[in-house]
């Protein structure tokens, strides 16, 4: 059913929801019950939520977000986690516990600097939500994939 809502959706033609779609499809887990967005461009997940809100009315509280951190964030954690909180347009209760990755013995801390905010990922625990994502992308690519059905 929330296939089918995704499919009548993507047949209006809406820009938006196109977009969001692809997005998904293309930086978004593919767990059939609950979307998981991961990325490190403060722009795609500031859409990527806006999308979210545009289309399932979600309340603040459903949208949940972790930071994946790296060693070097450490000393700035919080102002991190506040970025992304800032970025998503979300209050601090959205906030989950940060993963710090540390660095190996062999990396040399060759990784620091590179991703200035670590990655966001954005989560929604709602199998409708995804499964209408689902819908609105074999719609708009012209296929059915049965690993998606609800």
């Amino acid at each position: 059913m929330a296939q089918k809502e995704g499919r009548t959706r993507a047949e209006q033609g809406d820009a938006l929801f196109l977009a969001g779609c692809m997005l998904y499809w293309a930086e978004g887990s593919k767990d059939r019950n609950r979307v998981e967005f991961t990325n490190s461009d403060p722009e795609m997940v500031r859409f990527f939520v806006r999308f979210l809100k545009t289309y399932w009315d979600l309340r603040d509280e459903q949208i949940r977000i972790t930071c994946n951190l790296f060693a070097d964030h450490l000393d700035k954690q919080r102002d991190i986690e506040q970025f992304w909180l800032d970025v998503a347009a979300l209050p601090r209760q959205s906030l989950r516990k940060s993963t710090v990755n540390r660095y190996s013995k062999y990396s040399k801390k060759k990784r620091q600097n590179r991703l200035p905010y670590g990655m966001c990922r954005v989560r929604v625990a709602r199998t409708r939500v995804v499964q209408a994502i689902y819908g609105g992308i074999q719609e708009f690519g012209g296929f059915t994939r049965d690993a998606w059905l609800e």
